[in-house]
């Protein structure tokens, strides 16, 4: 079967083998992903004609103002994720805390925790940006057959059996890895099947975009400051191209298909920067590891992290190889 005709379904089954874990528990927790991308798709194409934009009037535990969506996108996840007796555990962004599922047989015989940003840069919906989800999924670390514990998903993101991430845009793909490469599908909204059309994805070796907000530039270390100012130097292949939309989502898939490098540094001195480690640094840092790029925090691999809490942030800077080990290197001469 030409990769264009195959779909996702089939792409899982195929490849099944090539999961550490062969059970099949892992192909039904990526299928039930799908099922619940598509749904969360429809209501995302159609914010705009009914009345689902807008904040819902409540904050989640990071303190930023939920949308509607965000809160459908949360529920529609952790509904269908639930509902179809594979995982033991889900934590959330939108969640305070993390939820204990039982299985079916009501004496905690299933394998997978699932970490979940429903609806990354939902403060775009409004104006019709690309928004997306992030998932990462772990092996449960305490014995079967007892209720999940916060020690499930404090897991470094270097034990991650499976990440991706869906982007809801001109098109929407999954895009996702279970260590064996990235492979991204494109939905084709007529008959609401994924199919295969960006297979085996790389990022290539060397980029010419930097995406970072630099309206808070004032508040960034020295080294990343430094990076910046080499990124707009005339001088072999640069100045460089700024690009940055604000959705981590979109702003990865661009440049891991063009060449690029996201950061989100540390913003002030007391400020660890925005993104989460478990529910955006982590699945991102795998996927981009996957795909010949690199993920760090200015001096640590990404994954070698040892989370302490489940709302954790980190500085981000992940890409293109080359273009990553340069921001470090600015980093450590800074540091010094």
């Amino acid at each position: 079967m030409s990769r264009q005709n195959k779909t996702l379904g089939e792409f899982i089954i195929e490849n099944q083998s090539s999961f550490k874990y062969t059970s099949g528990e892992l192909s039904r927790l990526i299928n039930s992903i799908r099922l619940a991308a598509k749904v969360v798709n429809h209501e995302v194409n159609k914010a705009g004609l009914v009345d689902i934009i807008g904040a819902a009037g409540d904050t989640n535990i990071q303190g930023e103002d939920q949308q509607k969506l965000d809160v459908y996108a949360n529920e529609k996840f952790i509904q269908t994720m639930t509902k179809r007796n594979i995982v033991c555990g889900i934590a959330s962004e939108e969640e305070d805390d993390f939820i204990c599922i039982n299985s079916q047989d009501e004496n905690h015989q299933n394998k997978y925790i699932v970490l979940i940003d429903p609806l990354d840069g939902s403060s775009n919906i409004d104006v019709n940006v690309s928004v997306g989800t992030i998932f990462s999924i772990y092996r449960r670390v305490t014995p079967v057959g007892t209720p999940v514990t916060i020690e499930d998903f404090l897991q470094k993101g270097n034990q991650q059996v499976a990440a991706g991430y869906i982007v809801y845009g001109t098109s929407t793909m999954i895009v996702y890895t279970t260590g064996d490469g990235v492979n991204g599908f494109t939905l084709n909204p007529a008959i609401g099947t994924f199919y295969l059309s960006h297979p085996d994805m790389q990022f290539p070796e060397k980029g010419n975009i930097y995406s970072v907000n630099e309206g808070n530039y004032i508040h960034f270390p020295q080294g990343i400051k430094n990076y910046i100012k080499y990124c707009q130097m005339e001088e072999d292949n640069r100045p460089y191209t700024s690009r940055y939309i604000g959705s981590l989502v979109s702003d990865f898939h661009r440049n891991m298909i063009k060449g690029g490098i996201y950061m989100y540094p540390k913003c002030s001195p007391s400020s660890n920067g925005k993104l989460r480690l478990l529910y955006e640094c982590n699945p991102m840092a795998f996927i981009a590891e996957q795909a010949n790029g690199k993920a760090s925090d200015g001096f640590t691999r990404i994954m070698d992290i040892a989370p302490t809490e489940l709302h954790q942030r980190v500085p981000f800077i992940c890409g293109s190889k080359t273009m990553v080990e340069k921001a470090e290197e600015f980093m450590r001469e800074a540091h010094t």
